[in-house]
């Protein structure tokens, strides 16, 4: 799988995000400079972590014969000491379907074991920025 991210216009900041055969776009707030036309990039990183928990949420459910039939999860970024190098996410879960005491806790845990909640506190990124071979301009 590849991600590839493209300029919209010259003059403006909208991006277009092309992930196999579905296409995003990414913009700068209004405030930052840009049109707002789109989420920023911290708005699809922190979605990542709702999507992740929700989807995990769903398929463990259906697995375990849990009577999950819908999950919300809402994300709220704290991001006032993000140059200090502290990113805050606060993930409210709401559990839909006629659940025990003993599931809801379940469920809980698991949610905090999501792929992208681990990716995001566990785990070692490595990231590599190459320039492509040879320039060119459009």
């Amino acid at each position: 799988m590849t991600v590839t991210v493209n300029t919209v216009s010259a003059e403006g900041f909208r991006h277009s995000v092309q992930i196999d055969d579905h296409e995003l776009f990414a913009d700068v707030p209004t405030a930052s400079g840009g049109e707002g036309t789109a989420p920023e990039p911290h708005d699809y990183f922190d979605a990542a972590l709702g999507a992740c928990k929700a989807l995990t949420l769903k398929m463990y459910a259906k697995k375990k014969d849990i009577p999950l039939t819908g999950v919300t999860v809402e994300v709220k970024r704290d991001n006032s000491e993000e140059q200090k190098g502290k990113y805050a996410l606060h993930v409210k879960l709401t559990l839909k379907g006629v659940l025990t005491d003993a599931q809801r806790d379940e469920l809980h845990r698991v949610a905090d074991r999501c792929p992208v909640h681990k990716l995001m506190t566990s785990t070692e990124v490595s990231i590599e920025t190459h320039l492509s071979e040879g320039a060119f301009s459009q």
